[in-house]
């Protein structure tokens, strides 16, 4: 038995280079896999101080814990033998690797035919697929119905993904063992087309599932929407987990199955997982966290009123128009709406001769190529979490105290929005003693943040408004695990809401980026984001962020545990505060820029971020982020000249810290002190520097 977490004991089985595990002997026995694991497809950690094995799968990343000594040089032995074992197999077999999911064994569909022909259970599975075809075309026809009614009478829109997750797995997996059985050919309503499956998740875009157009597309007779969006959520959450057919024993297996259905539609997960068969494993001594993926396959309804969002939005706008911070009822200026120059290609450099001597270790101190680099830094990036601060504004005009929570939270959920298009390339690390201002007279605020430490890296930012005050100081450990790279952020966010005399802080959540060698990168974020009122326990929160589904869960609790208001949604779309499908928007993201894709993902908040003009530069230090050469020049699309800058303004830096440790010298902030608690906030000097006697007349060390 070896542990995949704190307190979590599973048995596993190591058969031909597949990893197997289940809760006990019998459980494999009998088939009932908690999941199987690829080890030539995997990259492989070895940490002999604390026993234990990372095995980082491209799609999760598996911890193994060994308490014996000589059973860990055992599995380490025996790992090492099957993974080449493994890798020779699909050298010299390379179609059989498509076949392999990371969550069931390899089969093929002469294989499905086979069990099928075999199992007792067919007659009851084919019952159960009549019935799925049956309430498929129930769905489809109240779909229609209500996206008529929205295009013609502005009802409330519902698309297809309310399906919960289980029945449309299950329901595709019991037509993709179908498929070669000539008792029950597939139903109708199943084939590849446009229904998409869990878009939530980049690797599983590439493949679809349709429902045919066997309604029309006007209705003849009026319908309460209403009725419509009862009836469709009744069928849709008709059948539960417990109902499905007995010989499906996991959702997880429905993956497996779904990559297998058509030779021409393989999903990125297959392809790109075959391409380290030279990836090392490592030694390494650095301690890691234990998790385990979650069981849950929830998915969340997108019924809402998207009135609420609007009618607050423009309830905070009117008050910005009469405290004069809008100007005939535009912002003050007019911001760019794109960058000078496309991002270029890194098809060239190859990550894996960078980090393969990384696993497993902090990338903080790799030295990377400028065009892994997006041109903001860490500092704007900060800002961009105040990218919805309209939802604090709300929160300061809410006297019930649970619902100022509902907006606490989802202005703390809004913050990883940014994020989900940008998983192709990192911010610009902040120089020590760097700093970074952005005042937002439209959106009520002023932000400044400096780098107050180098080694470990600290970045602080301190913002305030009329309505709030909002700072923090972060510092991450990352990891790279030889497929992902595992971010994770230590450090406290801090809103106070002064008219209210609230004071919140909460804690931020891992994040996660896949495929950072090859195919496309995406990112995902989990773990338990708490929030706490440290003026009153009248209320908490507890914000569940799941793993690879994007989805979030809320609870807003009382001093007795009692849930008061529950939130769902995902992170990067939208939030909704009730319960579906009467349940109320809160917040939904802006929409993309155009072209987005070709300017690093960036949102048109982070397209202003790092712009400079006449008006603003003559009252910036020097230390300002937007003066630095290298950012600078790959924005403007330079970037052999970035290179150059960035090697030579980091050397300037290994020098200026030289001089400091030759003379017993420390790095002072200037902007920013440390408190009691050993965090850093700010020594409230920047903006009244700024205007008397000005950043001209003062000294600052010289950067770039």
């Amino acid at each position: 038995m070896l542990s995949v977490s704190p307190g979590l004991q599973r048995y596993f089985i190591l058969d031909k280079g597949i990893l197997k595990y289940a809760k006990s002997s019998t459980d494999i026995e009998k088939g009932k896999l908690h999941g199987c694991i690829d080890v030539g497809l995997s990259v492989m950690a070895i940490k002999n101080k604390t026993k234990c094995i990372d095995l980082d799968a491209e799609e999760n990343i598996y911890h193994l814990k060994i308490k014996s000594q000589e059973l860990f040089d055992e599995w380490v032995s025996k790992l090492r033998h099957h993974r080449l074992y493994r890798q020779n197999e699909i050298s010299m077999f390379p179609q059989e690797k498509a076949l392999f999911s990371p969550h069931c064994s390899p089969s093929s569909p002469a294989k499905v035919a086979a069990w099928l022909q075999s199992s007792d259970d067919f007659d009851k599975c084919s019952k159960e697929l009549s019935e799925c075809e049956t309430q498929l075309l129930e769905l489809n026809h109240l779909l229609r119905s209500m996206e008529v009614l929205h295009r013609t009478c502005s009802a409330p829109a519902i698309n297809a993904l309310q399906v919960t997750p289980p029945f449309r797995l299950q329901c595709f997996m019991l037509a993709a063992r179908s498929s070669n059985k000539a008792r029950g050919p597939v139903p109708s309503c199943i084939s590849s087309g446009s229904f998409r499956l869990h878009a939530s998740n980049p690797n599983l875009s590439s493949q679809d599932l349709a429902i045919e157009k066997s309604y029309p597309e006007v209705l003849d007779i009026p319908i309460d929407v209403s009725k419509l969006q009862e009836d469709f959520c009744r069928v849709a959450n008709n059948r539960k987990r417990s109902d499905t057919c007995p010989t499906l024993e996991s959702v997880d297996c429905a993956r497996s199955l779904v990559h297998q259905t058509s030779d021409d539609s393989q999903t990125s997960i297959t392809e790109s997982m075959s391409e380290f068969f030279d990836a090392q494993e490592v030694l390494v001594s650095a301690s890691s966290s234990e998790n385990e993926p979650s069981d849950d396959e929830s998915y969340i309804s997108d019924v809402s009123d998207d009135a609420s969002v609007d009618n607050f939005n423009n309830e905070v706008q009117n008050q910005r128009v009469c405290s004069g911070l809008v100007k005939n009822g535009a912002p003050q200026g007019r911001r760019r709406a794109t960058l000078p120059s496309p991002c270029p290609s890194a098809s060239t450099i190859s990550l894996w001769n960078i980090l393969k001597n990384n696993i497993g270790k902090d990338l903080s101190k790799v030295a990377m190529p400028v065009q892994l680099n997006e041109p903001l830094n860490t500092l704007q990036r900060l800002c961009e979490e105040l990218e919805y601060s309209e939802l604090l504004d709300r929160a300061a005009l809410t006297q019930d105290p649970f619902e100022r929570m509902v907006y606490i939270a989802t202005f703390a959920v809004s913050g990883y929005a940014a994020s989900y298009y940008r998983a192709g390339g990192k911010p610009f690390n902040p120089l020590l003693g760097e700093t970074y201002e952005c005042e937002r007279p439209e959106k009520g605020f002023r932000f400044i943040a400096e780098q107050v430490s180098h080694h470990p890296p600290i970045s602080a930012c301190h913002a305030d408004s009329k309505n709030f005050i909002f700072w923090q100081d972060m510092r991450w450990k990352n990891k790279f695990w030889g497929k992902s790279m595992e971010i994770v952020p230590v450090g406290t966010t801090h809103v106070v809401l002064p008219g209210l005399g609230d004071h919140y802080e909460w804690n931020k959540v891992t994040s996660c980026i896949h495929n950072i060698m090859s195919g496309q990168r995406w990112i995902e974020h989990y773990g338990e984001l708490s929030i706490k009122n440290a003026k009153s326990n009248i209320c908490q929160c507890k914000v569940t962020f799941k793993v690879s589904v994007n989805e979030v869960d809320g609870s807003v609790l009382d001093q007795k545990g009692k849930v008061i208001h529950k939130l769902f949604g995902k992170w990067h779309e939208s939030i909704y505060w009730g319960n579906p499908p009467t349940a109320t928007c809160v917040w939904r993201a802006n929409p993309m820029p155009p072209e987005h894709e070709q300017y690093y993902g960036f949102t048109k908040f982070a397209l202003e971020l790092n712009e400079l003009d006449a008006q603003t530069k003559p009252l910036l230090p020097p230390t300002d982020t937007r003066l630095r050469l290298d950012q600078r020049l790959l924005e403007e699309g330079n970037v052999e000249e970035a290179e150059i800058q960035k090697q030579r303004i980091e050397q300037m830096q290994r020098d200026r810290r030289k001089v400091l440790e030759e003379n017993d010298m420390e790095h002072e902030p200037r902007f920013f002190q440390k408190s009691t608690d050993d965090t850093w906030i700010s020594n409230n000097t920047y903006w009244d520097l700024r205007k008397e006697p000005g950043f001209s007349n003062l000294d600052f060390p010289v950067l770039w």
